[in-house]
């Protein structure tokens, strides 16, 4: 299992591909980690307050009950990941996909509260 510490160290040093990591509960808030790709990340109930996934890849990961509060999510791609119960509130999703033209697989949102703070169901 890899720490927040672990990956922010990696990423600084040039790495970006960091898929299946599980960083369950990690906090990671503030985090400055543009394009990196976290497909199929565990970051179940992690601390994500604040932090700059622009243009991430995140595509199958599971964000369960993470907090993404004011997190900027500019252009990142979350086909396939669960998002249910997530903190999305004022988080900038602008160009965000959560669905596949191709295959119609959307993000999961059950629950979560949305960037202009309503819950959705």
């Amino acid at each position: 299992m890899m720490d927040a510490h672990e990956l922010i160290t990696r990423y600084e040093a040039g790495e970006r591909d960091f898929s299946w990591a599980n960083l369950y509960q990690a906090d990671l808030s503030g985090a400055v980690l543009p394009k990196a790709v976290l497909y199929h990340v565990n970051l179940s109930r992690a601390n994500l307050k604040g932090a700059n996934l622009d243009r991430a890849d995140l595509i199958g990961a599971d964000l369960h009950e993470a907090n993404l509060h004011e997190a900027i999510l500019t252009g990142v791609n979350l086909r396939e990941a669960n998002l249910g119960k997530a903190n999305l509130a004022w988080a900038d999703l602008s160009g965000a996909k959560v669905t596949s033209e191709q295959l119609g697989k959307a993000a999961s949102l059950k629950g979560a509260t949305m960037p202009d703070g309503v819950k959705h169901e």
